[in-house]
């Protein structure tokens, strides 16, 4: 049988052929490990942008939650800017006397002798609950009564009912003006601002 031979094909791969097959083939090698490589870029920048966001958030967090640490009336009560700022405003509207005489059933509960004990109730007594007190707290007869009757003999826990109903008063009538005033906006402010400065001067920041 007769070979056809085509125009042109001579059946034989010449020498600028075979070079140029190489560099197609290793154009296409090239081509992979540039795409392999930008890959693994993209990979390492999306990793640390996702760290350096999460490393934000969290210090933001902690930012936030160092600053906020007044939206309790306890946590509040803890810091000394707290108190001070807070009996301001009591004083604007015209009822510190509350935060006084939890300041003073506080410093109350500490003492163990009965002399001392004996002294500090009656002052308490005389200053913010018998009827002519001049700074009189809003307690109920019952518990009036409870305490006069025991200013013979008190004990740490004399004014303890009263305390907790004079702060159960701050905490629910008070405080929730107190974070929506202009006292508690400079406190927050100002806690902030401290915050950030004692970032900023710690080690290793």
């Amino acid at each position: 049988m007769q070979k056809i031979c085509i125009p042109g094909d001579t059946g034989v791969q010449t020498g600028a052929d075979s070079d140029s097959m190489m560099q197609s083939v290793c154009a296409a090698s090239l081509d992979l490990q540039d795409t392999k490589t930008l890959r693994k870029a993209w990979k390492s920048k999306i990793n640390k942008f996702m760290q350096s966001s999460a490393l934000w958030r969290k210090s933001n967090r902690q930012e936030t939650d160092e600053a906020k640490l007044e939206e309790t009336l306890e946590k509040l009560l803890s810091q000394q800017s707290g108190k001070t700022v807070f009996r301001e405003f009591l004083k604007s509207e015209f009822c510190e006397e509350n935060l006084d005489f939890w300041f003073a059933c506080e410093e109350f509960r500490t003492f163990t002798s009965e002399e001392e004990l004996m002294r500090s109730a009656t002052r308490i007594y005389e200053e913010f609950i018998e009827a002519d007190a001049p700074n009189q707290v809003n307690l109920d007869f019952n518990t009036i009564e409870k305490i006069r009757r025991s200013l013979h003999r008190p004990g740490p826990l004399c004014f303890a009912v009263a305390q907790s109903k004079i702060y159960s008063l701050m905490e629910n009538d008070s405080f929730p003006r107190f974070i929506q005033s202009e006292h508690y906006k400079v406190l927050f402010h100002t806690s902030w601002k401290h915050s950030k400065v004692l970032k900023q001067k710690s080690p290793g920041t």
